[in-house]
């Protein structure tokens, strides 16, 4: 079966609802065979078991955009212009504050393939706000600016090329990435968000290099074409659609995060998703930035 007719075809499963404000940063974690996720605004931290379907909230403290997964076993947490560290006993501590005063907060991050950070923020308005790039060092660089809203970013199979999401202007580019430096250059617009009323969102990539966007206001993840194009909608029960990345120990299983997003929401908003669309992903890069002996 194709995956556009195994996406059409696919049977959406409720994995959890916890009526999250906004559902996000879903990641799989292949050490204990959970999917962690966010609920943003209200700064909860959730995870679920693949094979059982046990869930749960493990964490509650302030806002958090996005988190990673540490190499030492710790969650990284990026918050309102402030990293933190959870240790697994469940500690939070604060490891750098004052980043950007232009920033709400975070929003999506992503460890590259040496562990660096790419960490996007949500501006004070549209002309404000940014992508940033966090160091092995710790040092901290500002990639690009007046963004408005940084979102979903993916790395090619062959580790050449970047993509990042600009929800404000509704399009996803594309960079070329120098993994020795990290440095990303040579930027062009790869898809631009033509339907009415939606916008895209956080995204995860599958191991034949096809992106899978999640549709705030849409209804959908879209699956894009090498040309940018929406190969395949895959329709999703509510309207607020965050995020997605693949899980499961064959990485064959699409989990999506949803958001109520806005007062007058459904019952079913916010819920974690789970569906199966003849796709396989790639495993999360795992961050490995020493932000502790930085100054």
């Amino acid at each position: 079966m194709s995956v556009a007719a195994a996406a059409a075809s696919a049977a959406v499963e409720v994995v959890a609802n916890y009526h999250c404000f906004i559902g996000e940063n879903p990641l799989w974690n292949p050490d204990d065979g959970r999917v962690y996720w966010v609920d943003i605004e209200n700064g909860r931290l959730f995870r679920a078991d693949h094979a059982s379907g046990e869930h749960e909230c493990f964490y509650e403290g302030p806002v958090i955009g996005g988190f990673t997964l540490h190499e030492d076993g710790s969650l990284l947490l990026f918050e309102a212009d402030r990293i933190a560290r959870l240790e697994p006993d469940g500690r939070r501590r604060v490891l750098r504050e004052g980043i950007d005063p232009d920033m709400k907060r975070f929003n999506d991050v992503i460890a590259d393939p040496e562990g660096r950070v790419f960490a996007g923020t949500i501006g004070q308005t549209d002309g404000t706000g940014g992508l940033y790039r966090i160091d092995l060092d710790g040092s901290i660089s500002c990639v690009l600016k007046e963004t408005g809203i940084a979102n979903g970013m993916a790395f090619t199979r062959d580790l050449r090329r970047f993509f990042w999401t600009c929800s404000t202007n509704r399009r996803i580019f594309a960079f070329d990435y120098e993994r020795a430096t990290g440095a990303l250059s040579n930027r062009s617009l790869f898809h631009e968000v033509a339907e009415p009323g939606e916008g895209p969102d956080g995204l995860t990539i599958d191991d034949q290099d096809r992106l899978w966007s999640a549709r705030w206001g849409g209804f959908a993840v879209v699956r894009l074409g090498p040309d940018g194009s929406v190969a395949e909608r895959l329709e999703m029960p509510v309207e607020r659609v965050s995020s997605c990345t693949f899980a499961g120990r064959e990485l064959d299983t699409l989990y999506v995060t949803t958001a109520v997003g806005a007062p007058g929401g459904s019952g079913a908003d916010g819920t974690l998703y789970r569906v199966k669309v003849g796709a396989r992903g790639r495993a999360a890069f795992r961050s490995r930035v020493r932000l502790d002996s930085a100054r």
